[in-house]
């Protein structure tokens, strides 16, 4: 070569230039590429010693590019991961946690969705930077909250979702139905617990939302999110729903407790009243039924009464048909006796010589009344008692 440093090029011997001394060069020379590929090839050859393009040469590289193809077949499935094999695009198994093994591409290839993972979706509110606070806040998305109730009023509903994909327990499809049958399942899953949650807000009335009906909501808008999820045979599977926050507008809060309070104020005063009507009623209704006993009492009595009275006067009339002069002078004195038996009497003698009026002496009150006769139990205790 005319270049080469053995003469010092054209301009004369040694390493100088036209112009005078050219840079000396300082330190170590790197190596000669050129130097370094002919040992190289040198090398080879004496493993191929009918050089590159014999057909020892070309088995083995052959050989050594089917080991690197086929030695890329080797995966690793990680522990919230699950893999799943298609070969020319069809499933055709499942692989778990682990290294595994599949046909190299393009005869297999491998998908590994989180399939263990609980996935976690948050509507009404999202995650913002704050360089104020140097980290992450928590701001509301009124477009995502703000939900009418069946009694027409406005309610801001924050809500948490957790979700997954199914295990094979539960579908033995859930994970290939996940991968092929839905294109955005986080979007979808979003859509869907926001359409839930509105259509059962909007199904219920304000008051049971915001006090003791929140767990029925939060089931009732799972159970509706899964029935979608499956209808779409999106192989997810919806784990809970969690009510965050559960307030009217910002605007109308402080209306709103006013309110509150006077419903509060109102049921108190039902209470008290029930109360009171609860210890009332009763009593009156007790004299009522006492009342009316003694009146059923004095009824049945005046009626045995009149049915007495009126037999007797039926038998005193049998017999006054019988004997009239008798049976009238009888019911004559029995008539003055009742009449004048508590009165007071006087005795008047209006005979000649009488004297007039004379007292009246009561010889049955002067008559001393006998003790009745005691009995035979106490005629014998009084007989032991003397003994």
């Amino acid at each position: 070569m005319p270049w080469k440093n053995q003469g010092g090029g054209p301009w004369g011997s040694g390493p100088k230039g036209p112009w005078g001394s050219g840079p000396q060069p300082t330190g170590p020379r790197p190596p000669d590429l050129e130097d370094l590929l002919r040992r190289v090839q040198d090398r080879l050859q004496q493993f191929l010693p009918g050089g590159y393009f014999s057909g020892l040469g070309i088995a083995l590289i052959l050989l050594g590019v089917i080991a690197i193809w086929g030695m890329s077949g080797f995966y690793r499935v990680q522990s919230e991961e699950q893999g799943i094999v298609l070969r020319f695009g069809k499933y055709v198994r499942d692989s778990y946690p682990g290294l595994n093994y599949h046909l190299p591409y393009p005869i297999e290839t491998v998908l590994l969705p989180k399939a263990l993972r609980v996935s976690t979706l948050s509507i009404g509110m999202t995650l913002i930077d704050d360089p104020a606070r140097r980290g992450r806040t928590m701001r509301d998305v009124p477009e995502e909250s703000l939900m009418l109730t069946g009694d027409e009023n406005i309610v801001d509903v924050d809500f948490t979702v957790l979700w997954r994909i199914k295990p094979k327990a539960v579908d033995p499809h859930g994970v290939a139905d996940f991968l092929f049958n839905i294109q955005n399942p986080e979007g979808t899953v979003k859509a869907v617990a926001e359409s839930a949650m509105r259509e059962i807000v909007g199904k219920s009335n304000i008051q049971p939302i915001l006090t003791g009906a929140r767990t029925s909501t939060e089931n009732a808008v799972q159970e509706l999110m899964q029935k979608i999820l499956d209808n779409y045979g999106s192989g997810i599977l919806i784990q809970q729903v969690q009510m965050q926050k559960v307030d009217p507008p910002a605007q109308v809060i402080d209306s709103f407790r006013d309110v509150q309070a006077a419903r509060a104020d109102l049921e108190r005063l039902q209470n008290e009243a029930q109360t009171y009507a609860n210890r009332v009623v009763p009593d009156a209704k007790g004299r009522a039924a006492q009342i009316i006993q003694v009146a059923e009492g004095y009824k049945q009595q005046a009626v045995a009464e009149a049915k007495g009275q009126s037999a007797r006067f039926l038998k005193v009339y049998d017999e006054y048909k019988k004997a009239p002069d008798v049976t009238r002078e009888r019911i004559y004195l029995e008539t003055m006796e009742h009449v004048l038996g508590s009165s007071e009497k006087l005795v008047y003698d209006g005979g000649p010589g009488a004297q007039g009026v004379v007292p009246y002496l009561p010889l049955s009150e002067l008559t001393p009344r006998r003790s009745p006769a005691p009995s035979t139990s106490q005629s014998q205790q009084k007989g032991g008692s003397t003994r």
